[in-house]
């Protein structure tokens, strides 16, 4: 617990950056109100992302009423509820998944409240301001680095590379995103190169490192000529190298038994197993981007008297790898948290 504490610590005392780099946008009123409710902050994206929008609103005067679901989409329901009875000026949520943030943006779009979804976005896209990663390309960016050295590996052995993905919660939207990615670059060089790679492996996580863990020792075991690896998100590193190391299968590039190895969200973790070797590349959230999408949509719409806004603000994210990594790492919000000493607490 103590380490946990130090670490959210560490978070907390980074972000006062991540916040400055935000766009103040339009200048809030003392009197404002914003609702922001959120699922229990598991992840160092979901935690720096928590804070860049409270320190951001509460520096401009906005009084933030903030509300833990506990990754309960019911008791999330019931919390927006109680704002709308209070009669907040707006609403900013990050949902648990992508069903429970429709029925809450159409509830708060019926009370005349205008609400803005951080990252995880609503199943249905046309109510509300909807702020979202480009899943798709942000994957296709990060699993493209990793075919063109598997093609390479193909080509001076014959031999077909067997991916793996582990996939995401599939009712949340991000998840199916990330999944589409990975097989639209598998298509691709199988329709390019035939047979360069086998069926794809996937691995069940529903977003817990648990069935994580079980699941892929389970497809390890079943498989272990997989050579080809990639997580739906960054925070099941640990969790992968815990089931290949002791198989001699966590390698870093360039030595034997090497598993080429992609994910996506940019934390702290993949920046350090970048600068390492492990990881090959990481699909990159632009969390500072997102954060400011975020607040300049609902700012604006509260400050034009706006109640039921409805854009999708998109962020395209972008792939750090191990060709970009010594000039764009700074670009990445999870190597603004390992460089400032994140992972030595």
């Amino acid at each position: 617990m103590l380490k946990k504490f130090l670490k959210v610590s560490m978070i907390l005392v980074s972000i006062a950056m991540i916040a400055s780099l935000i766009v103040t946008g339009v200048v809030a009123q003392d009197t404002t109100t914003i609702c922001f409710g959120f699922q229990d902050l598991e992840t160092e994206f979901w935690v720096a992302g928590h804070r860049a929008i409270t320190d951001t609103l509460r520096n401009e005067g906005v009084e933030v009423l903030e509300y833990n679901a506990n990754e309960d989409p019911n008791r999330q329901l019931e919390q927006v509820r109680e704002c709308i009875a209070q009669g907040v000026d707006g609403i900013i949520i990050i949902p648990q998944d992508g069903d429970s943030a429709v029925t809450i943006v159409n509830e708060a779009q019926a009370a005349d409240i205008p609400i803005a979804v951080f990252n995880r976005p609503p199943n249905d896209q046309s109510r509300g301001i909807v702020v979202v990663a480009d899943n798709v390309s942000a994957t296709e960016q990060a699993v493209e680095f990793i075919a063109q050295k598997a093609l390479r590996q193909f080509e001076v052995t014959g031999e077909p590379i067997t991916p793996l993905i582990l996939v995401g919660a599939l009712q949340d939207t991000n998840a199916i995103g990330r999944r589409d990615g990975f097989f639209n670059v598998i298509n691709r060089y199988n329709e390019r190169y035939p047979g360069m790679f086998n069926t794809p492996i996937e691995v069940a996580t529903e977003w817990d490192a648990a069935t994580a863990l079980a699941n892929l020792e389970a497809a390890i075991t079943a498989n272990p000529g997989v050579d080809f690896i990639f997580t739906s998100s960054d925070f099941l590193f640990p969790t992968i190298r815990s089931v290949l190391e002791p198989r001699g299968m966590w390698q870093p590039t360039g030595t034997p038994g090497h598993v080429l190895l992609a994910g996506l969200d940019g934390d702290a973790t993949a920046c350090s197993l970048i600068d390492q070797g492990y990881v090959d590349s990481t699909g990159v959230q632009n969390l500072f981007y997102e954060a400011e999408l975020t607040l300049n949509g609902i700012r604006e719409a509260i400050a034009a008297g706006e109640t039921q806004p409805n854009q999708v603000l998109l962020d395209p994210g972008f792939a750090l790898t191990a060709g970009n990594i010594r000039w764009q790492r700074n670009d990445m919000w999870g190597c603004v948290l390992y460089d400032e000493g994140f992972l030595d607490q």
